[in-house]
């Protein structure tokens, strides 16, 4: 009795000490002079579960523009996942970390990720750089145009196999099994729907864990997230075991996809990728390959639907394109290059729905910001909505007008959906691709109507 009591009292004062320093901890991070106004919420968790529950909810700028109206509209002091963290608002924030990007700030993406993706931080922004190396050569315009007709190809047999004959659909599942067999198809070569879909539940649960609260116990859709990662990436590894043979053997093209290129493509040095270093790094290309373009395909059919003079364009124009093609003639480069109008639309959309609402900085060191002091390791947070909704930058805000994407667009740092400087989206031209070239098979198959017109969406 009395060891179970010492026990007892030893783990008491082990959480005691634990919660004392995480809460000195919590203080000392913002106890720097001049710091940004703002406030830091709940000890430890901060602000999190009001940033959380904004996107939940459907307004994910509400968490923003309240606080830049009590505190600045240039930077305000937060603190999020566990983390000291000052939000930068508006073209000038904008400006400031896209341009600044290995001079005062760099990457970082909260514990979560770094839990699914096991890569030491110090190394993370490394990794990031030898992806960019890798990608352009199957980014470059002449690789996306060998791309279009396996779009559409596979936009067909989706539609076929989905939509056909339905009365009624439930949209962004199945848009997410469009992007997400075009992103098996093109990164490792992998076409078979059944095959696809073993993969496709537990990649779900990976894409829910991503930004889920780290709490690694069973039940959880962290702790769920993890162990799918683990099972995806198994299944990752034997795919590369597998194509390493065939490319030994001649079975394999090396420029058939991403993955022969990984395998067959060394450092400086001389040095080859692990094969687990390219099951993560194929991991998360699969993520970042259908996750965005997912959210965007849905919000444009909801849109569609909501404002029938902009689906009648859209279909006017699409038309338009299938009147000058032969019976069964796939989507060629010259057919994306005519949709004009419907790109217009899906800029609009991504304005007011942006694919990702943000991301994450951390400060290399001590700087000062619009008159305030921005401690060295304090995460820094740029948020779409402070300018996609700035009624500064995009008149009538609210409204959706796809002309304002006429000419030479909005200004600079306004509109971001795919942010900007040397971390924009290097796929932003891949996602133009799919997305218009399911633009063109779904308007010229079905109209549509919403079943729920007061739908809470949650982001």
């Amino acid at each position: 009795m009395e060891l179970i009591y010492l026990s007892l009292l030893f783990f008491v004062l082990s959480v005691c000490l634990s919660l004392h320093y995480l809460l000195y901890k919590h203080r000392s991070h913002f106890s720097s002079p001049n710091l940004p106004p703002g406030r830091t919420g709940w000890p430890i968790i901060g602000e999190s579960m009001e940033f959380l529950f904004s996107g939940w909810k459907g307004q994910p700028e509400k968490f923003i523009f309240e606080r830049m109206a009590k505190y600045s509209n240039q930077v305000f002091k937060t603190s999020l996942m566990g983390e000291p963290a000052a939000v930068f608002c508006g073209v000038a924030g904008h400006k400031f970390l896209y341009t600044n990007e290995n001079k005062h700030v760099t990457a970082w993406w909260p514990a979560s990720i770094d839990k699914i993706f096991p890569t030491p931080l110090e190394s993370s922004n490394e990794e990031a750089k030898k992806m960019r190396k890798l990608l352009p050569q199957f980014l470059k315009p002449e690789a996306l145009q060998g791309y279009i007709g396996i779009m559409d190809t596979i936009a067909q047999r989706h539609l076929a196999s989905d939509w056909d004959n339905k009365q009624e659909v439930t949209v962004y599942p199945l848009v997410k099994e469009y992007t997400f067999w075009l992103a098996c198809r093109l990164f490792v070569s992998i076409d078979d729907p059944s095959h696809v879909a073993k993969l496709a539940e537990p990649f779900n649960l990976i894409c829910s864990a991503l930004f889920a609260m780290p709490i690694d116990l069973p039940g959880t859709p962290f702790h769920r997230g993890v162990k799918a990662s683990v099972f995806v990436r198994n299944k990752l590894l034997a795919i590369i075991k597998q194509r390493k043979a065939d490319l030994a053997e001649k079975k394999a093209s090396p420029t058939q996809d991403i993955l022969s290129h990984m395998l067959l493509t060394s450092d400086e040095t001389g040095q080859f990728m692990t094969e687990m270093d390219i099951a993560n790094k194929i991991l998360g290309l699969l993520i970042g390959g259908h996750g965005s373009a997912s959210a965007t395909i849905t919000f444009i059919i909801k849109y569609l639907a909501e404002l029938p003079e902009i689906y009648d364009q859209v279909y006017k124009e699409q038309m338009e394109i299938v009147k000058s093609k032969a019976p069964n003639e796939l989507l060629n480069w010259n057919d994306i290059q005519k949709m004009k109008y419907s790109w217009n639309v899906a800029c609009e959309v991504m304005r007011l729905a942006p694919p990702q609402q943000g991301a994450f900085r951390i400060a290399l060191h001590d700087f000062v910001y619009a008159g305030f002091s921005i401690p060295k390791g304090w995460k820094l947070y740029w948020s779409t909505h402070s300018t996609h909704r700035d009624p500064q930058c995009f008149a009538e805000p609210e409204k959706f007008d796809p002309n304002r994407f006429e000419g030479s667009g909005p200004a600079p740092y306004t509109y971001v959906p795919f942010g900007g400087g040397p971390r924009m989206c290097p796929g932003k031209e891949y996602a133009r691709l799919e997305t218009l070239v399911f633009m063109n098979n779904i308007v010229k198959k079905f109209k549509w109507e919403k079943l729920l017109p007061d739908e809470k969406i949650v982001l």
